[in-house]
């Protein structure tokens, strides 16, 4: 990928607005060419041209709250859910697809969005169950579907990420066609979403995404400006060094989840966050930085106190 800029005339000297804008247009350049804008061709998926250091933003995913979100009585909605985050004193809430009423109405979306808005909380991202590896073509075109009406309820919210999934090699498949599909299917919605303003984030979880190398097989395959990677801290599983695996997915990521275990050696241990947001911050990542808790205690009692450390962590 190629792009080239007109430098002005080497023997006059700039005044310091023009070095100001010149070095502006260079970066802007630089960044259209990492995203496939030079030549008006969309290329694989590359590493992002970050401007260093990076700014993490903390966020909250309501994934952490799951079964106070699905329960009849006496649970939690995503409403309380945004009111949890404002009194926890963080900017960000990831809003699970999975929280959502049966039936998602223009009305509801728009009430949420303002009660976000009220309440000084950011909607960080968006989060979707899906299977673009599955061998059913019927199926593979419904999740598209189903994901794409999902973008145009986020697209509403004012989300700039939803997260993904690439799926599981199906029983008998060869390797090769399995990632066929998921490139396919992962092209198709990254179109969709580049009309909304949306980046999509394929997530390390589990599958075909086991391993670092099999993700970044399958984003270097895809022709998207609107795909990167969602960075989940917690999930690779299939790996004796999960650190190093983090390091790999880094430069493409779009979003980040950060749980406070990891499988190291093949044992659960209690996350080394510091590591892990330096990583984030090697790779130059700028964006949301969401907890997602998974553990057994009582979510009310251990979210606020792995919010406080990652706060002092982030600075």
């Amino acid at each position: 990928m190629k792009c080239s800029l007109q430098r002005g005339d080497q023997d006059s000297k700039p005044s310091t607005f023009q070095s100001m804008k010149r070095r502006s247009l260079l970066q802007l350049a630089v960044g259209s060419c990492a995203i496939g804008f030079c030549s008006g061709k969309v290329n694989a998926v590359e590493p992002f041209v970050r401007t260093k250091p990076g700014q993490l933003r903390l966020s909250l995913a309501a994934y952490s709250f799951r079964n106070l979100l699905t329960k009849a009585s006496n649970g939690m909605n995503l409403f309380q859910f945004v009111d949890f985050c404002q009194a926890q004193g963080i900017p960000g809430a990831e809003l699970t697809s999975y929280y959502f009423p049966k039936e998602v109405t223009n009305e509801y979306l728009v009430e949420l969005k303002q009660h976000c808005h009220r309440a000084g909380i950011t909607i960080s991202g968006g989060a979707i169950r899906n299977d673009f590896c599955q061998s059913d073509p019927a199926k593979i075109r419904d999740d598209i579907e189903q994901a794409k009406r999902w973008i145009d309820h986020y697209a509403v919210l004012g989300a700039p990420v939803i997260r993904i999934f690439a799926g599981t090699q199906p029983k008998g498949d060869t390797w090769g066609a399995t990632v066929a599909r998921c490139v396919e299917a992962c092209e198709t919605l990254g179109k969709y979403a580049a009309q909304k303003g949306i980046y999509l984030g394929l997530e390390n979880h589990g599958g075909v995404t086991a391993k670092a190398d099999g993700l970044l097989e399958i984003v270097g395959k895809i022709k998207s400006t609107s795909l990167g990677i969602n960075f989940d801290s917690g999930n690779f599983r299939s790996t004796e060094n999960p650190y190093t695996e983090l390091e790999k997915i880094a430069p493409y990521a779009v979003n980040a989840q950060i749980k406070v275990e990891m499988f190291v050696n093949n044992k659960n241990e209690e996350a080394d966050l510091p590591r892990v947001l330096d990583i984030l911050r090697k790779a130059g990542y700028s964006g949301w930085v969401a907890l997602e808790y998974e553990e057994a205690e009582d979510p009310m009692v251990a979210v606020p106190k792995w919010l406080n450390k990652l706060k002092a962590t982030m600075g």
